[in-house]
């Protein structure tokens, strides 16, 4: 064996002696493409099954649609359209022709005539048992339905996914590799973004050439743009790059722009319906300036839904920006990478202009920390792997300013606030935005909103998570918030009943880095002490607020019980007061002056009639009418209630409507217009 680890070649045998091959052979160093990856490894980016995969797919589009219409601060408007697609319509699309079955017994479905037998018996006792229940008036079991299913796949299903927006559009000539290049796009750079992986609907176009082999078609329309550009493609996985069908420009005569984008996959509605519609509804609650539109289509009548989530109001948040790294969270490859992209020339301006919180005298004075190889003015692409070493250690043990939040785009109060209103319609709300924080040289903002009552919310905890502003719906026991929720809020402290009230948690954090668990970066771990301590402080800032409320409420309904009981006492006690005043009246002398001219005009009165049983009656119904008008006055002055109940409305704004300034507030936001 030599030292490279490959068998020596040896000399001939002689004849009649075993024969071996002239040629050794040698292991073949094999690479793969990222589409290829990511195709053997599908469960990664949230095609696991099909079920999950249609709902992956929805999710992919419709965070890309957000993105582009916000990037262009234009209020999204989004339409989605799933439509079941049975094996027949399948089969005429890619030109199959349907046969019949010649070898029966070769399909997983097959039953013998034994088996057969044996199956019509049981459901004839089933029946038998089951008409005898009846007859004795006994309550009918659910027939079992536990039937042995087949070996394979069998029967699929497909679907028809159109996600059409408004957004910005792609220009013409990087559509094929915007779709068809997995790892390439535009949102790399250091910032908060929606996405988990950078894949976006690529994953979508590879599940569809796994699962159906069927192209994705891709319209879209930049502002401005006479044309819309149409292309029909697919992928070469192991090449990593787009298989154009189709590339062409068409006439725009609706002067639209956005994108629209069709896909057709396997998938299983049934199981994940409810998952995509509660995507839907907690993307209304995070983005309530956005209109969803949402349609489904099946061959069963019944099945067809239309659902839209409309728009509440025309705040955006700002667009996140692209900020630089801080030096406390870059590794030996980061740095190595920033010096062979950057542009400043020597060391003092790459520190300077490369990281955050760096300013020139810190840089000369972290320079001069280096050793006595480091100058300010030598050349940074001259550095050797020992001296980077040096910076990254320095790094690591300099102390640096926080990076602060600026470039971080939250949801804010006012629309998380609105959000909640209009989705889930709740007898209470409270909401409360931390100050930005920090975490391995990453700033982060916690949210967070808390709710009691509303329409289809269960009794207990009913936890919201957001991460960079989507939802999060799967492997939520061991997320941050919900351990915090139910471990670490003590609920009955805040006047709140964690089994029996209707509560539901709200939590969004933002941040330029996301530390999510798991292969499919569906939670946030519970191990990271500064998200922790935040999430847990903007809950209890929200509960404290509603325990407030619901002092006030508790007042307001003591003050009503109050004012019922003396109502009811009113008759008995008018009664019992004018008899008294009827027999002071007759015990009352003329000769000598037992009261004051007061009383004696009361008694007077009395004795004329002029003030009956009746009149005490209405005027202590009038009084205690006064007090409780007086009491509700002072509360609602003081929780900010109005007496008439409100629905919150949202009013399109006019055309071209003119400059405006925004001024914000937690709940709700002042708009001058010159």
């Amino acid at each position: 064996m030599g030292d490279n680890g490959v068998s020596e070649i040896f000399e001939e045998p002689k004849k009649g002696k075993f024969k071996t091959s002239k040629k050794t052979k040698e292991s073949v160093l094999k690479q793969k493409s990222p589409a290829e990856f990511f195709a053997e490894n599908k469960n990664i980016a949230g095609f696991d099954n099909p079920g999950k995969s249609l709902y992956t797919t929805v999710r992919e589009l419709v965070e890309n649609s957000l993105d582009s219409a916000e990037s262009i601060n234009e209020l999204p408007s989004i339409e989605i359209t799933v439509e079941e697609i049975n094996k027949m319509e399948f089969n005429t699309m890619i030109g199959l022709v349907d046969r019949e079955r010649v070898d029966e017994e070769l399909y997983d479905d097959f039953e013998s005539a034994k088996v057969r037998e044996k199956r019509l018996a049981k459901e004839a006792r089933l029946q038998e048992i089951q008409a005898k229940n009846a007859s004795l008036g006994k309550k009918a079991k659910e027939p079992s339905t536990n039937t042995k299913g087949p070996k394979g796949r069998g029967e699929t299903s497909f679907f028809k996914v159109i996600c059409k927006d408004n957004g910005r559009g792609m220009p013409h000539d990087d559509i094929p590799n915007m779709f068809g290049r997995v790892l390439s796009g535009t949102k790399y750079g250091l910032k908060q973004t929606r996405g988990k992986f950078g894949l976006g609907a690529k994953m979508a176009l590879i599940w569809s050439k796994m699962s159906t082999g069927l192209p994705i078609e891709i319209s879209s329309a930049m502002k401005g743009q006479n044309y819309t550009s149409f292309c029909r493609l697919d992928i070469d996985i192991h090449r990593n790059i787009p298989h154009i069908h189709l590339h062409e420009k068409r006439e725009n005569k609706e002067h639209w722009h956005g994108a629209e984008i069709q896909v057709i996959i396997e998938g299983n509605w049934t199981t994940y319906r409810s998952k995509i519609l509660h995507y839907m509804r907690q993307m209304a609650v995070i983005t309530p300036y956005s209109d969803f539109l949402f349609k489904y289509f099946s061959h069963a009548a019944d099945k067809n839904m239309t659902i839209k989530f409309a728009r509440r109001t025309d705040v955006m948040p700002p667009v996140p920006l692209e900020t630089k790294h801080h030096p406390s969270a870059v590794d030996l490859l980061l740095i190595k990478r920033l010096i062979s992209e950057t542009s400043k020339p020597n060391l003092l301006q790459f520190l300077q202009h490369e990281f955050v919180n760096i300013s020139k005298s810190y840089a000369e004075r972290l320079i001069g920390e280096m050793g006595p190889d480091f100058s300010p003015k030598m050349f940074v692409k001259s550095l050797t792997s020992q001296q980077i070493v040096r910076i990254h250690q320095l790094f690591r043990q300099a102390k640096f300013d926080d990076p602060s939040g600026d470039c971080l785009s939250p949801a804010g109060e006012y629309n998380l606030r609105l959000g909640i209103i209009k989705e889930l319609q709740p007898d209470m709300v409270a909401t409360h935005a931390g100050s930005p924080q920090v975490f391995e040289g990453h700033p982060f903002i916690v949210e967070a909103g808390i709710s009691l009552g509303g329409k289809d919310v269960k009794q207990g905890v009913n936890i919201f998570r957001f991460a960079n502003r989507i939802p999060l719906l799967f492997e939520q026991g061991a997320d941050v918030v919900t351990r915090t929720a139910s471990k670490r809020i003590n609920w009955n402290s805040y006047k709140i009943n964690q089994m029996q009230d209707k509560i539901g948690v709200f939590v969004s954090i933002v941040s330029t880095k996301i530390p999510f668990k798991g292969t499919g970066k569906e939670y946030i771990g519970d191990d990271i002490t500064e998200i922790s301590s935040a999430v847990k402080s903007s809950i209890q800032q929200c509960c404290n607020q509603l325990k407030s409320k619901i002092m006030k409420k508790l007042q307001a309904r003591e003050r009503q019980d109050r004012k019922r009981n003396l109502t009811r006492y009113i008759p008995d006690a008018s009664r019992a007061v004018y008899q008294i005043l009827e027999e002071m009246t007759r015990d009352n002398e003329p000769k000598r002056q037992r009261y004051d001219e007061k009383d004696a005009e009361l008694l007077a009165k009395i004795e004329s009639e002029q003030i009956t049983e009746k009149t005490l009656r209405d005027n202590l119904t009038q009084h205690i009418e006064k007090v409780d008008y007086e009491m509700a006055l002072e509360y609602a002055t003081q929780s900010g209630v109005s007496e008439e109940p409100r629905e919150d409305i949202y009013l399109n704004a006019l055309e071209n409507l003119p400059d405006f300034v925004d001024f914000h507030s937690p709940v709700f936001v002042l708009r001058f217009i010159p």
